[in-house]
């Protein structure tokens, strides 16, 4: 009996140990955005080799669950590829929360399709019809007699939200345009990656830092006489390719403590060099 109250109040010690270890001030949480996840690990990962006693953990999940869990108190940084919706920002003041914005990268969306179709570079327009199901075949734009097979991220992600507000609606705020019907709604851009590689019909967007030899970057034009601009960290640092937005951090009011040590360096020449390094553009030259 004597054993087995010293077992149940080691147990009750470690677990209390436990807790305290993961919300302590040695340890933040970061959810949001899949596009950001990967920088956000990344950053977390350096960060950690040089201060051993500090945990950051890093998870994804979209932008939208990483404001909702900014809110709802259960992280200390949110990661977002969108800008904070007032909506948002009304229900975190009504829960005592004050969203801090924080501008750490700029991304470009690469819009990609399999490396053997033969279409190589599209207008915003025809974007736009591709997506909204106005165009369905590949030979209505230059490619072979196959139907489209439209691939989006989830309604959650901040990276769906942009590509509707700026490629489907153009940037107009009273626009209704909204993506095909028909359209596969995944999870990740992972998912849309993995998706691209395997199917010859498939069209789908994802962050630049996503794109590898098993799809293929299709060049994008506003104007087909002002030429067609690839995606690529220099095009987007100049403000030539025509899908690209800034990426952000949310915290509750001003950083503080280790949260404010972290934050900086992610701003840090260290932290931005670790931006281009994963395919996104830094802030700071």
């Amino acid at each position: 009996m004597r054993k087995q109250k010293l077992f149940l109040v080691m147990m009750m010690l470690l677990t209390t140990t436990f807790s305290w270890a993961a919300s302590g001030k040695n340890s933040i949480q970061i959810k949001g955005s899949d596009t950001m996840v990967n920088l956000g690990q990344s950053w977390a990962e350096l960060y950690m080799e040089e201060h051993p006693t500090d945990f950051v953990a890093v998870t994804g999940g979209g932008s939208g669950t990483g404001l909702s869990s900014l809110i709802s108190g259960t992280c200390d940084i949110a990661m977002s590829s969108r800008e904070i919706k007032k909506k948002e920002i009304d229900l975190a003041k009504a829960k005592g929360i004050n969203p801090n914005e924080i501008k750490v990268a700029l991304d470009g969306l690469a819009v990609v399709v399999h490396p053997k179709n033969s279409v190589s570079q599209l207008t915003l327009d025809q974007l736009a019809g591709i997506f909204t199901g106005k165009i369905t075949n590949w030979k209505e734009v230059g490619g072979s007699d196959k139907k489209i097979v439209v691939l989006s991220r989830e309604v959650n992600s901040g990276t769906h939200v942009y590509f509707k507000e700026h490629v489907l609606r153009k940037g107009d705020a009273n626009s209704k345009e909204e993506f095909v019907p028909s359209a596969l709604m995944l999870s990740s851009s992972q998912a849309i990656a993995d998706e691209v590689a395997t199917n010859t019909s498939a069209i789908g967007y994802y962050g630049m830092g996503y794109i590898s030899p098993k799809q293929k970057s299709i060049a994008i034009a506003h104007d087909p006489a002002q030429g067609f601009i690839e995606p690529s960290i220099d095009n987007v640092l100049s403000g030539k390719y025509p899908i690209s937005r800034p990426l952000f951090l949310y915290t509750n009011g001003e950083p503080q403590g280790l949260v404010k040590k972290f934050v900086e360096y992610m701003l840090s020449s260290e932290g931005q060099k670790i931006v281009t390094e994963t395919d996104f553009v830094p802030i700071k030259k």
